[in-house]
């Protein structure tokens, strides 16, 4: 299930503001084309368990000849397109304007849902001037500060009134396999080296694929559906109108897969981008497979491959409990196994363990090493139970779940790998009160 949210509006009401504050800017992907109003950033939010895809989109100026601002219109016109949700945000200070009317009329056309976000009302005056904003016909109309947060869970709250519930789907048992990655990696040769035919235009030039292209394949009597997506762009790279749509499809393709097979390029190694990607899959909870394509072009000493996967384990810490392929799609070397291992972590991430079981492993790993002591106060780990989720999640209940800190719960992750087998699978531990 997947459901978008872009953030729209004219330059300078505060739109990346509420972005940073709904995603956090350290789980965001950003690219930036030297200026702020022309930065594109992606990024996920949750809020009372539902969790959505959020756009940034640059400020919208409606009619401008100015080239920056007719590629940042072309933008916001897609990411309307294909937005689930818009909040259109306009500041309070400067009240209403031209380009916020030009803005109303664009979203009223578009048949979408709207929530009207009324920035930086911070004092009782702006409170009762951003009453004008009513005169804009939304019904939905929130009063936030972006700076303070203040009015922000009441957004929030809003826009998850409008996220469908998740219902599993019965008739829906195909594994359903991503494969993500940069431009250029070749993702379109592995999906041709699988299928065994031209189902994708196959060039050097990155961006190619401009959707999201299923195809349904059996492998060793196995049925399954594979899933191309187009390249999640370097920060440093100019982007097309036909990538920035190409990311917003590459993040519903995610949405929509139980395992993403992340390719990396054997000739640059991994880069910043490849692990923004990874963190979102991770994110989303999508079991992973890395693979690493065009290996037949590295030059190959005694142990290139052990050394090259080291450093990509060392740059995926803490969690590189995933399986390493290095693979050359054109060549087709390898490329059955990569279906292998992800139709593996697929099995692996539907794993459901016994309560006894995990108590019995609890019992064990407390043994070899408890909970530190904090202030003089003793930590005690009761019980554990897996959660009814669709990826693996478990609830340890303790006296002082407050007190747990990261390196105790790496420990227990690690330990419930160990024992239970959950290489490319993304493990999520809640501590609760008991």
């Amino acid at each position: 299930m997947s459901f978008t949210v872009a953030i729209v509006g004219r330059p300078n009401v505060g739109k990346s503001t509420l972005f940073n504050r709904l995603v956090g800017a350290r789980d965001a992907i950003v690219d930036d084309e030297s200026g702020v109003t022309r930065d594109r950033q992606y990024g996920i939010s949750d809020w009372n368990g539902k969790h959505f895809n959020v756009i940034d989109t640059g400020g919208f100026v409606q009619h401008s000849d100015e080239l920056f601002e007719k590629a940042i219109r072309s933008q916001v016109h897609i990411a309307i397109e294909e937005a689930s949700l818009l909040i259109f945000m306009v500041d309070v200070a400067t009240g209403i304007t031209d380009l916020d009317d030009q803005m109303a009329n664009l979203l009223r056309r578009s048949h979408k849902p709207v929530v009207l976000a009324v920035n930086k009302v911070d004092n009782n005056r702006r409170l009762l001037e951003a009453n004008e904003f009513y005169s804009l016909g939304f019904k939905e109309t929130i009063f936030v500060s972006s700076i303070s947060g203040g009015g922000t869970g009441e957004l929030l709250d809003a826009v998850a009134l409008h996220i469908p519930d998740i219902v599993e789907d019965p008739n829906n048992d195909l594994p359903k396999i991503t494969i993500v990655g940069q431009p250029n990696v070749g993702k379109s040769s592995l999906l041709n080296a699988l299928v065994g035919e031209e189902r994708n235009i196959v060039t050097n030039i990155a961006g190619t694929t401009r959707d999201s292209i299923h195809t349904h394949y059996r492998l060793y009597n196995l049925d399954f559906l594979l899933v191309d997506t187009a390249g999640i762009r370097k920060k440093s790279v100019n982007m097309e109108n036909l990538e920035f749509y190409s990311v917003i499809r590459a993040f519903k393709a995610i949405d929509e897969a139980d395992i993403c097979m992340l390719m990396i390029d054997a000739t640059t190694g991994i880069e910043g981008q490849d692990l923004a990607i990874f963190g979102l899959v991770k994110r989303k909870n999508k079991g992973v497979v890395v693979l690493v394509n065009k290996w037949d072009l590295v030059e190959k000493e005694t142990n290139t491959a052990r050394d090259m996967e080291e450093r990509i384990r060392q740059k995926l810490a803490p969690f590189n409990d995933v399986t390493i392929i290095f693979v050359s799609a054109l060549e087709k070397t390898r490329v059955f196994k990569a279906i292998e291992e992800a139709l593996k972590v697929f099995e692996r991430r539907k794993t459901k363990i016994a309560t006894s079981r995990l108590n019995e492993w609890l019992e064990e790993a407390v043994a070899v090493h408890s909970p530190p002591s904090i202030k003089g106060k003793f930590i005690k780990i009761k019980y554990v139970t897996q959660l009814p989720t669709y990826y693996p999640s478990f609830a340890f209940f303790c006296n002082l779940p407050q007190y747990i800190k990261g390196p105790y719960k790496n420990y227990l992750e690690n330990r419930l790998r160990e024992k239970f087998d959950f290489t490319g699978v993304p493990l999520t531990l809640y501590f609760r009160k008991k």
